[in-house]
């Protein structure tokens, strides 16, 4: 099992810890302390050792940060988590702050509205956060004061860095080598005027050098930092040592961490470094080196975003396999439940066996949510051996899970049904269903953003006067995070949708301490083929590569229109040509009776 179910959020360790990170604050002659959930490679997942929020607070969840003052400790989550948090810390000690409704900078002013000096580490934050937060405290008497982590000097038994193995991404998935890649790359540093580039995400020094790892749980990526020179060689810096099975390249030389730092200081000017992605430290080397600085956008992050025609058939073939693995165990469910006798846990230990039975998963993509009832309205909940609830009659049962395949990565949500369920649960589900089918069908022209198509998967939801606290899709790397940037369906995303981006697509609805609803495929960007009589303007639309049924039980029929049940019967049909041949049996039986159409009814589901 590659997932398990220990329990890792103690609220009750939290108090102690606050304390003595409190004492050092106070010996620093500092008025509060930040502790983002970010490593110095700022990806949204961190390493054990990096897991500072974590240990401080109990909260576990993939962003937040804590502001710690003498009083209160503000724990900064978005609507993702908002009751994840309030069952991990310990309230009488943490505060959870709505953020970003609530900014940092304002609350520090409320806190603090004499002043003071709060402290942050340089290695941790990035320089457009650092900004954004100076210009919100203009006009206070706050000052914000780099020094190194005080949590760190508190955390006795803090984990070792990781060495997994770094292994090569062959062309046959990659798609391109990574020197035409580095070639391409280093124009684009000349073209900014710039001698080279600083790289510090893992999956964009990944993508660019073609290689995979195991430093972060459920993501193959390798930590480290990286310098592209603009004649395309690369220094790149990490334990060296992990990478004694990788073929030599003349134009790639490895080095240790340690020597990050120098090489900076040796960097002739001007250097590129993203300011939203690299650590404020190294802008702060390099100015004290007297190099100049380009402020612009990580070079990796755009090309790796936009799949090549290699990547994108790995894509399909990947979500076929997992497609089968998901109908297999769909099938099952749906004759175990009824039995009784099934926790979480049982589920996700059996969707997981059907993965691992096709002898092609590496990982999964993240940590299984199977949240059954009440904790289905925990948007990321993890299931561990305290939670582990039953699944029960008359509830539904949210499974939002992936798996990591050297030809791609998938994250697939269904929502069923465990006997019967009420209007109102059918009702939600149906325009959560409705808002996921808007965005499938979706046509539009070139330049439109993520947040310009948010709206239509909301639409339904907004019409009963509902709506849901996350965005509706996140970009998934190949064979890398499965969540990628830039690309993603929000309000915030300003970031134009190009082909080759693969998105996910995740409208959903929670109701607290009753139930929760998600329905999720994987889809990619595409141009969009012409239409008779349409104008002469480029389009895009989305290419479906998830096919599993969606539980036709909890489905209204009479709230669909005409077009969004013939897209559901398209795609249902679809499901069954490709998955069909490939099961067996009574599997094969419950795929044929869970693809008919709508109109159909069939006792089997």
């Amino acid at each position: 099992m590659f997932q398990s179910f220990e329990v890792t959020s103690k609220p009750e360790d939290g108090p102690a810890r606050l304390a003595r990170l409190r004492v050092e604050i106070t010996r620093e002659g500092l008025d509060g302390f930040l502790v983002p959930r970010a490593d110095a490679h700022q990806g949204e997942y961190v390493a054990p050792r990096d897991a500072r929020l974590a240990w401080l607070t109990g909260f576990t969840g993939s962003a937040g940060f804590c502001a710690v003052l003498a009083d209160p400790a503000g724990v900064f989550v978005d609507g993702r988590y908002r009751t994840q948090v309030k069952s991990q810390v310990d309230l009488a000690h943490f505060s959870p702050v709505d953020w970003p409704e609530v900014q940092l900078g304002e609350w520090l002013k409320e806190a603090l509205p004499n002043g003071g000096s709060v402290g942050f580490d340089p290695w941790l934050h990035t320089q457009s956060e650092l900004d954004k937060l100076e210009e919100a405290l203009a006009e206070s008497a706050i000052e914000m004061r780099p020094m190194a982590n005080l949590v760190d000097r508190v955390w006795a038994e803090r984990p070792a860095k990781s060495n997994g193995k770094i292994i090569a991404h062959p062309i046959e998935f990659a798609g391109e080598s990574s020197a035409s890649k580095r070639t391409r790359l280093a124009k684009v540093i000349t073209d900014h005027g710039a001698q080279s580039a600083v790289i510090t995400l893992p999956d964009s020094i990944c993508w660019l050098l073609n290689i995979r790892g195991s430093d972060i749980e459920r993501n193959p990526v390798v930590q480290g930092f990286a310098i592209l020179h603009e004649d395309a060689r690369v220094d790149l810096f990490t334990t060296p040592e992990k990478a004694s099975d990788l073929p030599t390249d003349a134009d790639i030389h490895l080095q240790d961490w340690a020597n990050f730092t120098p090489a900076l200081q040796a960097l002739n000017g001007p250097v590129m470094v993203d300011q939203g992605s690299a650590p404020i430290e190294v802008g702060n080397i390099l100015r004290a080196a007297g190099t100049e600085i380009i402020y612009a956008q990580d070079p990796c992050i755009l090309p790796k975003a936009r799949k090549n025609t290699i990547e994108i058939a790995g894509a399909r073939a990947a979500h076929l396999r997992d497609g089968v693995a998901m109908v297999q165990f769909l099938a099952w469910l749906n004759d175990a439940a009824p039995k009784g006798g099934l926790h979480e846990i049982d589920v996700v230990q059996k969707l997981e066996g059907f993965r691992q039975a096709t002898n092609a998963l590496r990982d999964i993509s993240f940590e299984t949510i199977c949240g059954a009832g009440p904790n289905g309205a925990i948007i990321h909940y993890r299931v561990n051996t305290d939670s582990n609830r039953a699944i029960s009659g008359g509830e539904l049962l949210l499974v939002d899970s992936g798996g990591q395949y050297r030809d791609g990565t998938t994250d697939i949500t269904r929502t069923v049904a465990v006997g019967t369920v009420g209007a109102e649960e059918k009702a939600c589900f149906t325009r959560v269903l409705q808002g996921m089918i808007a965005i499938s069908r979706a046509r539009f022209p070139k330049g439109v953003t993520g947040r310009d198509l948010d709206p239509l998967a909301r639409y339904p939801l907004w019409l009963a006067g509902q709506d849901f606290d996350h965005g509706t899709g996140h970009g998934v790397g190949s064979y890398l995070s499965v969540h990628e940037g830039p690309q993603r369906i929000s309000r915030l995303s300003e970031v134009p949708l190009k082909a080759g981006m693969i998105l996910s697509n995740e409208p959903g609805y929670y109701r607290e301490g009753a139930f929760g609803i998600r329905i999720e495929n994987l889809i990619v960007v595409q141009d969009a083929p012409m239409l008779e009589g349409a104008d002469a303007r480029d389009m895009l639309a989305f290419e479906t590569l998830a096919y599993v049924p969606i539980d036709r039980r909890l489905i209204v029929a009479d709230m669909l229109s005409g077009g969004e049940r013939e897209w559901l019967d398209v795609y249902h049909a679809r499901t069954l040509e490709m998955l069909g041949p490939l099961v067996k049996g009574d599997v094969r039986d419950w795929l044929v009776a869970a693809c008919a159409p709508l109109s159909a009814c069939n006792s089997r589901l």
